[in-house]
């Protein structure tokens, strides 16, 4: 049964039923997925005893009795699983594969979670509430909004399908799109951060690409019967990430052709300073070039100046994790001004009162917690349609997710009984 001379010959026999039999088999692939969302939280070496070990030897042997049972009793195709069983033993293997398909569920929603923060992390989508279940696992997060768009897609999805066949078909074309779509981002992968060759590329991943467009090609065949959902809501998410991304790149353009050069403020601040107050005034700002908006808003409405003013950016890199000595910057600008650049990785969660602990103690600035002010520039986005960029329903869009996203106090850990928005 393991030897695919046997599948080979299927396929020359009957080569159009060999090409849909594709897509049924490949339901028997299914769940491995869910195996490796687990990547993150334990490790390479645990998966791969447990795949080896245990899940890989029950798999073949239940395949193997189903198989038998079928030969034996050609009627049992229907559901060979269950049918295979004595009456007594039905409904506890209901319930254990309701509780396996509860663990399965699980990986890949916790894989959803950390795939969306490293999407926010990255710039692709607005800032959601992210909460640490864990204080010794970073990757052990709880995204509220991601959990209940999912309980709602579930069972919106449960109620449309109405029964597995359709749900199944549904599953296997999203597995099989979403093997393809990580075979070409491995190749990517191996081309320009491993540095292989195109022939090992091609003849390594490219053969592993080729079978997965085989079971992506015969799964399309069940498109009209359940396949155009997981399609549809990938076209959905997939405008979504590439709508934020372009408009936060059209929105700092549109702040840079409205900001002022730092340096040469700064200079003109110290020929006619302000009225200085105690104090340290800390002014959150994604450019390191311009003077903060909050800036000269509290300028140009209160006048005045703290004794110790901090322009603080903080970016992420494309890596998972940033050193922790590599994590701030401090340079200074004279007259009581400072910039500081903090860093951290897209699997990271950025947290200003780290950032402040670390300049204290690092770089000999320490921070009155009772005397430090915030400052941000809060942001209103207008659907003008008078410039060139994107589509007006894009524009739209974009501002609803601006509108929606979680407060920058809630995802940089900003104590809020100390913030003053400005703008």
């Amino acid at each position: 049964a393991a030897n695919p001379a046997h599948a080979i010959a299927f396929l020359a026999a009957h080569p159009v039923l060999g090409f849909l039999v594709l897509g049924a088999v490949f339901l028997a692939l299914t769940g491995g997925e869910a195996l490796y969302a687990d990547m993150g939280h334990f490790g390479r070496r645990p998966i791969r005893i447990a795949w080896f070990g245990l899940v890989m030897p029950a798999l073949l042997l239940n395949y193997f009795g189903q198989g038998a049972f079928v030969l034996a009793n050609p009627e049992g195709v229907k559901s060979p699983l269950y049918l295979m069983l004595p009456p007594w033993a039905v409904l506890p293997m209901v319930a254990l594969a309701t509780a396996a398909t509860v663990i399965a569920s699980q990986a890949v929603i916790s894989g959803a979670f950390s795939m969306t923060r490293q999407a926010i992390q990255l710039g692709y989508i607005p800032r959601l509430q992210i909460l640490h279940t864990s204080t010794r696992a970073i990757g052990q997060i709880y995204v509220p909004f991601v959990n209940w768009a999912l309980f709602v897609a579930v069972v919106l999805l449960v109620v449309g399908f109405r029964n597995s066949g359709n749900l199944a078909n549904a599953y296997g074309i999203a597995v099989a799109a979403t093997m393809v779509i990580e075979c070409l981002l491995a190749m990517v992968v191996a081309r320009r951060l491993w540095k292989w060759s195109p022939l090992a590329t091609w003849g390594f991943i490219g053969s592993m690409l080729v079978v997965d467009l085989f079971f992506f090609a015969s799964n399309a065949a069940k498109f009209l019967s359940g396949g155009w959902f997981p399609l549809l809501i990938g076209a959905a998410l997939f405008t979504l990430l590439v709508t934020w991304r372009r408009g936060r790149a059209l929105l700092g353009r549109r702040l840079a052709e409205q900001g002022v050069p730092l340096e040469p403020f700064l200079e003109s601040l110290a020929l006619d300073p302000p009225l200085r107050v105690p104090g340290t005034a800390i002014f959150m700002t994604g450019s390191t070039a311009a003077v903060p908006s909050a800036f000269l808003h509290n300028l140009k409405h209160n006048k005045v100046m703290h004794e110790r003013v901090m322009f603080l950016t903080v970016a992420t890199r494309d890596v998972p994790f940033v050193p922790r000595r590599e994590r701030v910057e401090v340079q200074r600008l004279g007259e009581g001004f400072w910039r500081i650049e903090a860093a951290y990785g897209f699997k990271e969660q950025p947290d200003v009162q780290e950032i402040l602990e670390i300049c204290g103690r690092q770089n000999g600035l320490p921070f009155d917690a009772m005397d430090t002010s915030f400052f941000l520039s809060r942001e209103t986005i207008v659907c003008a349609g008078e410039r060139p960029g994107m589509a007006t329903w894009r524009d739209r869009l974009f501002a609803w997710m601006s509108r929606n996203s979680t407060r920058v106090t809630d995802f940089f850990n900003i104590p809020i009984n100390r913030v003053v928005e400005l703008g």
